[in-house]
């Protein structure tokens, strides 16, 4: 049974290699390292000053925060907003855009919750296996 539109998908990715997978590039944005749990932590707490983003993701580096918040800003998915004070403040949020993500991690964190422990039997089924 196809949906809709996968006919027209399935044919174009037979003829464009960088069609064969047209959500490559949003996993690319959305699920690289760091980014799915920047994105959540603003998305489930709100605006937020560097250090306490630092501290709410367990084992980031302030140089890879930098550059995942630098490429997030530029990928329109947060807004960086920079109050000229003294000492300056700098606050990150979760765009409009990446707010359109919320149903698709809410799907995940479902599926996650559904099927993790099946993934676990089946790892440790494996490795049993592989043992013997």
């Amino acid at each position: 049974m196809r949906m809709a539109g996968e006919a027209t998908w399935v044919a174009a990715a037979a003829t464009d290699p960088a069609l064969a997978c047209p959500i490559a590039p949003v996993v690319d944005i959305v699920f690289s390292r760091w980014t799915t749990p920047i994105l959540w932590t603003l998305h489930t707490h709100g605006r937020q000053r560097f250090v306490e983003l630092q501290r709410r993701i367990d084992r980031i580096t302030p140089k890879v925060l930098t550059q995942r918040l630098r490429q997030l800003e530029r990928d329109g998915l947060i807004v960086r907003t920079y109050h000229p004070e003294v000492p300056p403040r700098v606050e990150y949020e979760i765009s409009e855009l990446g707010r359109s993500l919320a149903p698709l991690f809410a799907h995940l964190a479902k599926w996650s919750a559904e099927h993790l422990d099946e993934v676990e039997q089946a790892r440790s089924d494996y490795d049993t296996d592989q043992a013997r």
